[in-house]
């Protein structure tokens, strides 16, 4: 197979990135799944979805990564809170030291996603203990985070996934000793 999508989505997020990714990857050498029914599907290039969990990812995607080699991979994720450029660079970081470095790495794409209710709680029962700057900016981040993934986040993916596809694409040809 030549891409697979696989993916962990707690509240959906990550897995509409994940579609959108998986729709406009081209051929028909390819297939999406969940990380919870991956029954051992291999390809050459993998598009590998997460949800941030405290600035990484869950520990079964953890295993996973750990788990390939010789392969081609891109990861994208879905951020409650999205913090600034550096964060999500880190956010970045703290996954991929997972991938083994026998994998080819091809980036990675982060967006917004909703959070669950229950966060909000979190903070509101803090911010009736103590009403700070700090937790307003944290309820602010939830609000704006309930907007996201929003067609524009999609969008970006898709041409994440695009530019991913020029890299394989360009890798392939010099590996076949075509020139443009």
């Amino acid at each position: 197979m030549d891409y697979l999508v696989v993916y962990t989505s707690k509240t959906g997020n990550t897995q509409k990135v994940a579609m959108k990714i998986f729709e406009m990857l081209p051929g028909k050498s390819k297939d999406i799944v969940s990380l919870e029914e991956l029954h051992g599907e291999e390809a050459d290039t993998y598009f590998v979805g997460f949800w941030n969990n405290r600035g990484t990812c869950k520990t079964e995607m953890m295993d996973f990564l750990s788990g390939l080699h010789g392969k081609r991979v891109a990861l994208f994720g879905t951020c409650g809170l999205m913090g600034n450029k550096e964060y999500l660079k880190q956010v970045e970081r703290q996954v991929v030291v997972f991938l083994p470095e026998d994998n080819e790495y091809l980036g990675c794409f982060l967006c917004g996603g909703k959070l669950r209710p229950s966060i909000l709680e979190k903070y509101r029962q803090m911010q009736s203990i103590n009403d700070t700057p700090q937790i307003r900016a944290l309820i602010s981040s939830y609000e704006d985070a309930m907007l996201h993934p929003n067609e524009e986040d999609l969008e970006n993916a898709c041409r994440f996934a695009e530019s991913v596809l020029r890299l394989v694409t360009k890798e392939k040809e010099e590996f076949d000793g075509v020139e443009r």
